[in-house]
C-alpha cells in the first residue's frame, strides 16, 4: 500500500460497492449505495479529528465530556458527482461547512476546466475534506487541492470511492503531504481516462444523464 493512502475495505462498504459497479443497478439505487457509503468512508476520513472538553451535567452527575476543538470542519465537494458523497457525509456531520469546485474534464487534454470556486471563511482554520467519487487521472482532484492550497487550507485530505494507481501516484507526486481514503484501488485506467474495471462515469450513474 502506498504511503499515505488508507483502503477502507469494510465488508460493508465493498458489498455495497459491488452493486454500484454492477451497470444494472438503477440511478436511484446507486445514488442511495453512494450515500450509505459516503457515510461509512467519513467515519475512517475524520477518525483523527482533534478533541477537547466541555463541562456538562448528565442525569446523574457533572463531567468533563469530549468535543470536537475548533472551527467547524469544510467538505469540499468536486461538481457534479462529489455530491453524492458529501450528502452521506452531511448525513454524520450536519453542522459541516462546505464549499464547491466547479471542474470538467477536457475529453481531448483529459485536463480540468474550472467554472466554479466558492468556499466558506477562515478555510486556513478548518480541516478540509475534498470529495469527488473517482480518483483517475488525478488532474481534477490535483486541480482542486491545489485551489484550496491557493484558498489558505493547510489541513487538507481526499475522499474517494474509486482510485486507479496512476491516480494515486499522479496525487501523491503533485500533493505529497495529502492523505487519501479510498474504498478499492483497481487495476489501471484505459485509454479515455476511466478506471477499470470501475464502475462508469460516476455523475452520469448518479443522475441517468447517459
Amino acid at each position: 500500500m502506498t504511503s499515505g493512502v488508507t483502503l477502507v475495505d469494510h465488508p460493508l462498504v465493498q458489498h455495497k460497492l459491488t452493486y454500484m459497479r454492477d451497470k444494472q443497478t438503477p440511478s436511484w439505487m446507486f445514488r442511495r449505495l453512494l450515500r450509505e457509503i459516503s457515510l461509512l468512508l467519513a467515519y475512517e476520513v475524520l477518525r483523527d479529528l482533534h478533541l477537547t472538553s466541555k463541562t456538562i451535567e448528565t442525569p446523574l452527575a457533572p463531567m468533563d465530556a469530549p468535543v470536537l476543538e475548533g472551527r467547524k470542519l469544510c467538505f469540499v465537494s468536486v461538481l457534479r458527482a462529489g455530491q453524492g458523497l458529501l450528502e452521506g457525509m452531511l448525513d454524520l456531520v450536519p453542522s459541516a461547512r462546505v464549499g464547491h469546485i466547479g471542474l470538467y474534464r477536457d475529453p481531448d487534454t483529459l485536463e480540468p476546466v474550472e467554472y466554479y470556486f466558492k468556499v466558506p471563511g477562515h478555510i486556513d482554520e478548518r480541516p478540509v475534506v475534498v470529495v469527488d467519487p473517482m480518483l483517475a487521472t488525478a488532474n481534477s482532484l490535483s486541480a482542486a487541492i491545489a485551489k484550496m492550497k491557493g484558498a489558505g487550507a493547510k489541513d487538507i485530505r481526499v475522499a474517494t470511492l474509486l482510485a486507479a494507481p496512476e491516480g494515486i501516484e499522479r496525487l501523491k507526486e503533485r500533493h505529497p503531504e495529502v492523505p487519501i481514503f479510498t474504498c478499492a484501488i483497481d487495476s489501471h485506467l484505459n485509454d479515455h481516462g476511466y478506471i477499470v474495471p470501475g464502475l462508469g462515469d460516476a455523475g452520469d450513474r448518479m443522475y441517468g444523464t447517459k
